[in-house]
């Protein structure tokens, strides 16, 4: 007998087969009759709609909607993804748990007149309106939900709104640290080449429509989609096994992508990924300087163990970007997309955010399977997905296991040449920089202005000035420089004018500084805690540019006054005053322009500012020329290898050398953020740390001290930081701030006033030494030097002697472009009729070439034990763990000189006696101080450095517990008893 199923089964097969083809082939996918969750539009307007899942009964007596949870989609997924199958779906599954569903569509952007013009930061603005829409109709605090970039949205838009009204955060996948672990595992190094370079060159000119959005998700992960088509080929006969993941197929086969706006994307990789400004903080938010630090409501991140896109490592970013909030996570074993759509996301993750939404309201326990986030460590370990996870997750375990041994070998010898990789890419920013600085001669034109109006032109949207939490392009600096200039020019200042500046650290303060450049004018730059008169007098002042806050003390100056800024307080009554001129009522587009003016006249040899500073009490005039500027900025951009993504938080004024040569010159040069600060406030300091996204902290002298040192100082989790530079920071304090700022370094510089000489201790491996030389600076040499007698040694042939390894020497330096003429100028130094000037700096040079600053040759205490070096015996006493500051001072007695160091202390430090001896034992050269003492405070001056004066006038220090005296007769410390004091100051005792 015929079996005849053995005929028609496999007919019958062949008939569904080819029906349901047909089908597929016509309609996109089979009909399930699903049919999608009710909705109401509650607001609509053209950048999204608001929808709320089964609106409640309005009608008396009706169940209250429960808690709110608005979701959030990602910009290539259409918001229908919340309800992909009605009984499955998040909307769906909230509502049956009691909870209020609340979605956010952002619809299809090439479908709306301007959509694909939208940035990212016309997403966060829109949820933060959908927000207050949500919390005005249910008068509850809203739980914010987002899957992927959604996520992202949602941590954006509560850091942008400080979490006002926010019940809590879940995030499903989100990445936050970028950097640690790309999909695919790409190479961080490479990943911030390419997406600044996409972001700049590409997605600046073209858009991603849905079905690029839909490729390129797929291609993430190759396999698992191959393998999707191949299970849904093979099922194609049996309609009754397709049908319940039917509608998740086609949603992420082509109905759930959408087109995605250029400006959008490049704005994604330029902040998010080559900035990674979600952990570091300072991202703009439509010219609001927005950081995750600011998130305060509690936060649940959904993790994916297999999740190759929203990776384990970087979605635990969020615990360090947001240190005030309480981070929980829930982990899933699941890949990206699995997290919220599919049979797990229906089981396991929707009721655990129900869960989680009825335990912040009180009603009810912690999920099961919600546990506080760890901290992770700031350098993740994590290389991605682990290869015995992928083997579990993936029915492709042999494709999968080839694919991720071949990443791995690769992960491998990326790590290899991981040095290398890094070195290629500094040499490839630093060349460049120093290559010009070496081309630059009397005659470059080489000017402040001039390299502010080549990034203007290079990167005009490019963020540029930071100030009270918002953000300046270069395009928009550098209008108002221009316009500025031609105020300048109305009022009749001339190229070559010297023009004071009395202003506030300030964004009109750099543009008149930087306006003065263009104009090819002097900048006196005017200290507002100084003597004015003598300023203006030291300075051939002309006219002071002031801002509202300095004019009635620029008007008692005998010059005209023009006044500049002052936002939007700015309340002048100017009628009687002849001698003051508003210059923000003149209008630039009126101005007429002269044949003489050209931009950015200025020669390198041409004097550009004049500084202040205090010399014994009396005011000093410092003559800063184009040149010197040019070498202060180029070096500071190289030695601290400023790029675009770093931003530099320039705490000393603009009046002072550092603000002017290494903040602004460093920032401008690299193309970096600058963020201006009002002055030190140690309450504000770690705020705009994130706030900012600070990765470049620059200091003078003890600045940083007032910060670490005060109650309210604390760090936790992330802090963006990378580098401080400055000069001055004493060594105790040095080591205690890479102890907090762990891993930031300290990257110190040594200028002459003249900049002549400079050099920077980059590597930062040595605390206190001043480094070597700085590439593309000028030639240095160390003189040999006999201190007893002060002079600079000769060699036999007359010519001077070089100091050898570790030996004091007097640093002298081969002068380029103009030399000051008040400098110790030496001829025939090394050669016939060669030209050197001499710093008066005394110096040693270790055995690996490294320079260590002694002394001041004319601050060398001279002792009947011989001479001692001031700087070096604060360095090595700086080295005691209880020090934070050291200075060394002459105490005169009886005709002779006494050698004090005082030292101030860290809170609750104590020096012990055995550590102050072994300590300057190891003193690398000259005597060690006749006494050292303890003191409760040093007075500093305006730039923070310790003043000698009040010490000196105080002459030997009292006997105490924390005073101590070179006894002569074994060479060691003792207390400073009232005997011992007594023979020191030359009267025998009695006792």
């Amino acid at each position: 007998m015929v079996d005849l199923s053995a005929i028609t089964g496999p007919v019958e097969r062949l008939v569904a087969t080819a029906q349901n083809g047909l089908e597929v082939l016509r309609y996109g996918g089979l009909e399930t009759g699903a049919v999608p969750s009710p909705f109401q539009i509650v607001e609509s307007v053209p950048m999204y709609r608001l929808r709320r899942y089964f609106p409640p009964d309005a009608r008396p007596g009706a169940k209250p909607a429960g808690p709110p949870v608005l979701m959030v989609h990602p910009m290539m997924m259409s918001a229908d993804m919340w309800d992909v199958t009605r009984d499955e779906g998040a909307v769906g599954i909230l509502h049956a748990a009691g909870i209020d569903p609340w979605v956010i569509d952002f619809g299809s952007p090439d479908q709306i007149e301007g959509g694909m013009q939208r940035t990212l930061a016309d997403h966060v603005v829109a949820l933060n309106e959908a927000i207050d829409t949500v919390k005005s109709v249910t008068d509850r605090d809203v739980h914010l939900a987002g899957y992927s970039q959604g996520g992202m949205f949602a941590y954006q838009t509560a850091a942008y709104r400080r979490s006002k009204d926010l019940a809590s955060i879940v995030a499903f996948g989100a990445p936050v640290d970028t950097l640690a672990a790309l999909p695919m595992n790409l190479p961080a190094g490479l990943a911030v080449g390419a997406a600044d370079f996409m972001a700049d060159h590409v997605f600046s000119r073209i858009d991603v429509p849905g079905w690029l959005a839909r490729t390129g998700f797929q291609m993430l992960d190759p396999i698992k989609t191959a393998q999707s088509r191949l299970d849904f080929l093979r099922q194609l006969h049996d309609r009754e096994a397709l049908l319940p993941r039917e509608q998740q197929r086609r949603f992420l086969a082509s109905d759930g992508w959408i087109a995605w706006s250029g400006p959008a994307i490049a704005e994604l990789l330029k902040q998010f990924i080559a900035h990674n400004r979600m952990m570091s903080g300072g991202f703009s938010i439509h010219g609001d300087l927005v950081t995750l630090s600011d998130i305060d409501c509690p936060v649940l991140a959904v993790v994916g163990e297999v999740d190759d896109i929203g990776q384990p490592a970087s979605v635990r970013g969020i615990k360090r970007a947001s240190p005030q909030a309480d981070v929980y996570e829930y982990l899933i074993r699941s890949g990206h997309f699995g997290l919220v759509v599919g049979s797990k996301a229906a089981t396991q993750t929707w009721p655990t955010v129900a869960a989680w939404v009825r335990w912040l309201a009180g009603d009810g326990e912690m999920p099961d399977g919600v546990v506080p986030m760890a901290l992770q460590p700031e350098e993740s370990h994590e290389s991605g997905v682990p290869l015995a996870l992928r083997i579990a997750h993936g029915a492709g375990a042999a494709a999968e296991m080839t694919f991720s041994v071949a990443r791995a070998a690769g992960s491998a010898v990326v790590a290899a040449n991981k040095s290398a990789r890094a070195l290629v890419v500094e040499t490839a920013r630093t060349l460049p920089r120093l290559a010009r600085l070496g081309q630059i001669n009397d005659h470059t034109r080489m000017s402040l202005g001039r390299i502010m109006t080549e990034q203007a032109q290079a990167t005009p949207r490019g963020e540029f000035l930071l100030f009270d939490g918002r953000v300046h392009t270069y395009e928009a600096v550098d209008r108002r420089v221009n316009n500025v200039v031609r105020g300048l020019i109305d009022v009749g200042v001339r190229q070559g004018a010297h023009v004071g500046v009395l202003m506030e650290t300030r964004p009109s303060a750099l543009v008149a500084i930087a306006a003065l450049s263009r104009l090819g004018a002097v900048a006196v730059l005017m200290p507002p805690d100084a003597d004015l008169t003598e300023a203006a007098r030291l300075g051939a002042v002309s006219d002071v540019i002031a801002d509202p806050v300095h004019l009635d003390a620029a008007k008692k100056l005998p010059l005209r006054v023009l006044v500049l800024g002052g936002g939007e307080a700015r309340d002048l009554d100017l009628a009687a005053d002849d001698d003051v001129v508003d210059m923000e009522k003149i209008d630039p587009d009126v101005v007429a322009l002269p044949g003489w003016y050209r931009p950015d006249p200025g020669f390198a040899k041409d004097l550009a500012y004049v500084a202040f500073a205090t010399v014994n009490g009396e005011l000093v005039a410092r003559q800063i020329t184009n040149f010197r500027w040019a070498l202060s900025a180029f070096g500071t951009a190289s030695a601290a290898n400023l790029s675009t993504g770093d931003t530099v938080y320039c705490l000393t004024p603009l009046h002072h050398q550092s603000g002017l040569l290494v903040s602004l010159g460093g920032a401008v040069v690299g193309g970096t953020r600058i963020a201006l600060s009002r002055g030190l406030r140690p309450d504000r300091f770690s705020h705009e740390l994130r706030q900012y996204g600070v990765t470049v902290v620059s200091y003078t002298w003890a600045m940083l001290r007032d910060v670490i040192d005060d109650p309210a100082f604390a760090l936790h989790g992330n802090h963006p930081v990378r580098l401080f530079i400055g000069s001055g920071m004493p060594t105790g304090l040095w080591r205690r701030v890479e102890e907090e700022f762990a891993p930031a370094h300290v990257v110190e510089f040594f200028a002459t006033t003249d900049g002549q000489a400079v050099l920077a201790n980059v590597a930062s491996a040595k605390i206190g030494s001043e480094g070597r030389p700085l590439p593309g600076g000028g030639q240095i040499a160390l003189a040999a030097y006999d201190p007893d007698d002060d002079l600079i040694l000769e060699d036999d042939r007359g010519f001077v002697a070089l100091a050898g390894t570790n030996e004091v020497g007097v640093l002298l330096a081969h002068p380029r472009g103009p030399v000051d003429p008040t400098a110790s100028v030496k001829r025939g130094v090394f050669a016939p009729a060669d030209l050197w000037v001499s710093t008066e700096y005394l110096f040693r040079r270790d055995e690996a070439g490294d320079y260590w600053l002694v002394d001041n040759r004319g601050s060398v205490i001279r002792t009947e034990r011989g001479p001692v070096y001031s700087a070096a015996v604060n360095d090595t006493v700086g080295r005691i763990g209880a020090v934070d500051v050291a200075v060394t001072y002459r105490v005169t007695v009886d005709d002779h000189d006494l050698a004090v160091s005082a030292l101030l202390l860290r809170p609750g430090g104590t020096v012990p006696t055995a550590d102050l001896n072994e300590a300057l034992t190891g003193l690398p050269v000259g005597a060690a101080p006749d006494v050292v003492h303890v003191v409760p405070d040093l007075k500093l001056s305006a730039t923070y450095r310790p003043l000698l004066g009040p010490l000196r006038a105080a002459g030997l220090p009292k006997p105490s517990r924390n005073a101590w005296y070179l006894d002569p007769d074994t060479g060691t410390y003792r207390r400073l008893t009232a005997a011992a004091r007594a023979e020191l100051a030359g009267a025998a005792s009695d006792e």
